[in-house]
């Protein structure tokens, strides 16, 4: 079974920078795709979408929703990293398949490789309920100053 939303594992950082993203960190497409986030942080982060709803005709999850969870999440970190005053944007993204997913949830969760003065870089691994990798993602962003 997954893990329920942590919403309160985050620190006062964090909550700056989800203050400053309106409550919202992943935007409209987050929402439509229904990706719940269960920690935040610059360094380690995990969130969950359903299989259900991000399928494709064949009846397992679409490889874009994999590179939108993990945008999302590799995004909303670089931002936590970036602080207040800056933003990330991401500039790269590469993902392998290698399981697909039919039912259930896709959890994803996002290490830090490197956390720059104006670059990061976050690798991560979407996995279904049995904690089985089906797709390995690795997202680049660029800090701006506001």
């Amino acid at each position: 079974m997954s893990p329920e939303p942590i919403e309160h594992e985050v620190d006062e950082a964090t909550r700056a920078v989800l203050a400053h993203l309106e409550g919202r960190p992943g935007g409209e497409l987050a929402q439509r795709m229904q990706i719940e986030f269960l920690k935040l942080s610059a360094e380690h982060s995990i969130a969950r979408m359903p299989a259900e709803g991000n399928r494709q005709p064949a009846g397992f999850v679409h490889g874009g929703a994999y590179c939108v969870i993990a945008e999302t999440l590799g995004s909303v970190s670089a931002n936590i990293h970036a602080g207040e005053g800056r933003y990330a944007v991401g500039t790269d993204i590469n993902a392998t398949h290698t399981r697909s997913i039919t039912s259930g949830w896709v959890t994803a969760e996002c290490t830090a490789v490197h956390l720059g003065r104006s670059m990061t870089v976050h690798e991560i691994v979407c996995t279904d309920d049995e904690g089985r990798r089906a797709s390995t993602l690795r997202i680049t962003n660029f800090i701006k100053t506001r």
